[in-house]
């Protein structure tokens, strides 16, 4: 046994201290919240696995002091950790994480709930004591802090005292000891120890060995992460685990390590970042591929760095190395790694080793029955997950396209200071969105680039409108973007014959520059691309701002980033099953659960094969939020009752007719908007009409509702309209309806004398 005081005072002192091997910090807030959570109420929170030993020969994380033994934390970080953060006010010296995740605990003397801070709901209540703040003073600051309710200041500080002494809470722990043991050997049961908590992926268990036989293997890897990051792409350690494997073994599986001693991993790691630098000169200056959005097919790396690795470091000439990229193009817009990745991996390191690039062509041929010609209706996709997105990017950089405001081809060298590109809608959203469908409106055919500068010039302009002065001013610069020369196809009833027009043209330059690139006919030609910066859409569309506020809402609370609008492909045809909306292939927290979906467009969709595959699937944004909600209760043990809505008070006349106010929003969106919002119904059955409203309007991000009744332009039907009207402004605060004037005035709606 051992108090948690001593063990953190232990961590300061440097003799608590985590192997290398042990993957960083992966709880988030619920987590940490469940955590104290159960501490304060007592409740067992598992014992402490150990390993006495010697450091001399170990590489380590944290504040290691003087020599001798010490104790390794094998299982246990994640909550010692945790207890560390919140106690201490600052993250042990071993971490490696998002600090976040416990920073701002607040506790609740009246409801005993613990919440992360929040100014709006807990600024100047003095029922909310910073849990940090009462760790580093103790509860005797606190006697005169609740001076305005007596009757239960002893009730407060006896609540605040039980807290500050979970100190002294004791926590089992076992330690392995013996001169004996091997690295190999603890390494083994930490991997076993683990195996019920936090996932390790292959390369975890792979990198683990490494880091025993070579302790700096980990910081060397992230040292040329942080690299290529601070460049604008963003990789794994398993993906450059997965590089260095194929560079030292020629195999795709990371078994194939086990026979490598650490001179030998560690030369092959050398080689494969200079290889992976080299790869990524090439796909920025020679394709355009200048950031993480559009860098498609990223399992081709490592066949790129095999290549490599068996030509000396280097492509033999620019023909070689623009016959790799033309392989590389084809091999991602195709899914060539979307299946049995490390199957069709080792099957191209062999075709590789005996037939070299043309080789890896003819291969990639037959699996596309002979033909890898791109058509028209491959650029049928929409959003910026579909493959044929970084494509479109690609042509846009290498064939010159021109700026519809300057005339200027968008180069970096000749945009100079304007040389942030924004994508654009050729057609405005805002036209489109009453007549045709969200994926017609997303389609890649209506996306082109533009200076950001132009991009707020053209705003949501009509093609009919703007297309002729672009073309009396820049004659040739709609061409440039294949755009159709036809005015009769600027017209928003003519759409989707533009969009017909405009894949055909697309289709023609991509099989013209890929065809160049496999001939080497311009591989000499001009000095290599310079990147351009790439910024973010001017926010108009209600679902966009529904996803941004869901994602920025989970990040808060510590949950994975997602990919956003990405394609899924079934990992055993490589057919594509979903271009969804945000994904989180490891888990909302990464390494725990299933694979998380969020496709807002089920019908177009491989529902039942995502489902199959074990995909947690979720059709709205509402429903998501729904169930992190439900896993944040759960981790912090509090029941399904517990919500922030407050019980209504007695029906007033206000109330009552706000209640009919309220069942009117739901007919008239059903009768008038074509609507039917059966969880707003559900919400008013459970929570009354205040508690609906009330909800709805403190919610992260925009309801359903409200982004379906924005693509219907009737946001006079929402709730946020409503509870804005005079009569029954006097039922929320201040607070709740500046919130609701400010979600309205986002998307331009226009109050009544206004």
């Amino acid at each position: 046994m051992a108090k948690l005081s001593t063990l953190l005072d232990q961590i300061d002192a440097g003799t608590v201290l985590l192997p290398e091997f042990q993957r960083g910090y992966v709880w988030n807030r619920d987590q940490v919240r469940g955590l104290m959570r159960s501490m304060y109420l007592g409740h067992p929170v598992g014992s402490l696995l150990l390993w006495e030993t010697s450091v001399q020969d170990m590489a380590v994380r944290g504040g290691l002091t003087g020599g001798g033994a010490h104790l390794l934390l094998l299982d246990g970080q994640q909550r010692i950790t945790s207890l560390y953060g919140v106690i201490r006010g600052a993250a042990p010296a071993f971490f490696e994480g998002d600090e976040k995740a416990f920073t701002g605990l607040q506790f609740n003397v009246d409801t005993e709930v613990f919440e992360f801070y929040r100014p709006l709901k807990m600024s100047g209540d003095p029922r909310w004591v910073d849990v940090t703040e009462l760790f580093r003073q103790g509860p005797v600051p606190y006697l005169t802090r609740f001076g305005d309710a007596p009757e239960k200041a002893n009730l407060y500080l006896t609540r605040l005292n039980r807290l500050n002494q979970i100190l002294d809470k004791d926590f089992p722990q076992e330690e392995i000891t013996g001169a004996g043991r091997t690295v190999d050997e603890v390494v083994d049961i930490f991997n076993r120890v683990n195996s019920g908590g936090t996932k390790l992926s292959k390369g975890d268990l792979a990198l683990a060995e490494l880091c025993a036989r070579w302790p700096e293997a980990r910081s060397r890897m992230r040292e040329a992460l942080d690299r290529w990051g601070g460049a604008g792409y963003s990789f794994t350690l398993d993906w450059l685990l997965r590089n260095a494997t194929a560079v030292a073994t020629g195999r795709a599986l990371f078994t194939a390590l086990e026979k490598v001693d650490a001179a030998g991993f560690e030369k092959a790691l050398k080689s494969s970042v200079d290889h992976v630098g080299t790869f990524l000169d090439a796909v920025s200056g020679r394709l355009g591929l200048d950031h993480d959005r559009v860098l498609m097919g990223r399992y081709a790396v490592p066949v790129v760095s095999r290549l490599l690795e068996l030509n000396g470091g280097r492509f033999d000439d620019a023909a070689h190395r623009d016959r790799v990229l033309y392989w590389y193009v084809h091999s991602a817009l195709w899914g060539r790694y979307a299946g049995s990745t490390e199957s069709v991996l080792q099957s191209d390191y062999d075709i590789l080793a005996e037939a070299g690039v043309d080789g890896l062509i003819g291969a990639l041929e037959r699996a596309r029955g002979g033909s890898l010609e791109v058509r028209a209706h491959d650029f049928e996709g929409s959003t910026k997950g579909s493959r044929f997105y970084p494509l479109l990017y690609m042509l846009t950089r290498v064939e010159g396209a021109r700026d519809f405001g300057s005339g200027l081809e968008l180069r970096a060298e000749l945009l100079g200071r304007n040389s942030s590109l924004q994508m654009h809608h050729i057609f405005p959203k805002k036209v489109l969105r009453n007549t045709y469908e969200r994926g017609h409106v997303n389609a890649i055919a209506n996306f082109c680039f533009l200076t950001q500068q132009t991009n707020l010039e053209v705003s949501d302009r009509r093609p009919e409108e703007y297309f002729p002065e672009v073309e009396e001013r820049h004659p040739g610069a709609l061409a440039s973007q294949w755009i159709p020369t036809d005015p009769d196809l600027w017209r928003e009833e003519n759409y989707l014959d533009f969009l017909a027009a405009r894949r055909e043209l697309l289709a023609k330059a991509a099989e013209s520059f890929l065809a160049g690139l496999a001939n080497g006919a311009e591989a000499d030609s001009g000095e290599p691309l310079r990147p351009v910066v790439v910024v973010a859409e001017a926010t108009d569309d209600a679902r966009s701002v529904q996803i941004q506020d869901m994602v920025s809402e989970l990040l808060r609370l510590g949950y994975a980033e997602p990919e956003l609008d990405t394609v899924i492909s079934d990992p055993v045809t490589g057919r594509v099953v979903a271009e969804a909306e945000a994904f989180w292939p490891d888990g909302l927290q990464r390494g725990q659960g299933e694979p998380v979906v969020l496709e807002l467009d089920p019908e177009q969709a491989d529902l039942p094969r995502l489902q199959e595959l074990g995909y947690e699937v979720f059709t709205s944004v509402d429903s998501l939020l729904g169930y992190v909600n439900r896993l944040g209760r759960d981790a912090a043990g509090e029941r399904e009752s517990e919500t922030e809505e407050e019980p209504e008070a007695a029906a007033g006349p206000e109330t009552v007719d706000f209640g009919k106010a309220m069942l009117g929003l739901y007919e008239k969106a059903k009768r008038e908007a074509d609507y039917t919002a059966s969880a707003f119904l559900a919400m008013l059955s459970e929570l009354g009409p205040l508690g609906t409203a009330r909800r709805l309007l403190h919610a992260p991000a925009v309801s359903d509702g409200f982004a379906n009744l924005w693509e219907r332009g009737r946001l006079d039907l929402t709730v946020e309209a409503l509870v804005l009207r005079p009569e029954f402004a006097p039922l929320f605060t201040e607070e709740e309806l500046g919130r609701a004037r400010a979600r309205l005035e986002q998307f331009g709606y226009r109050f009544l004398g206004e």
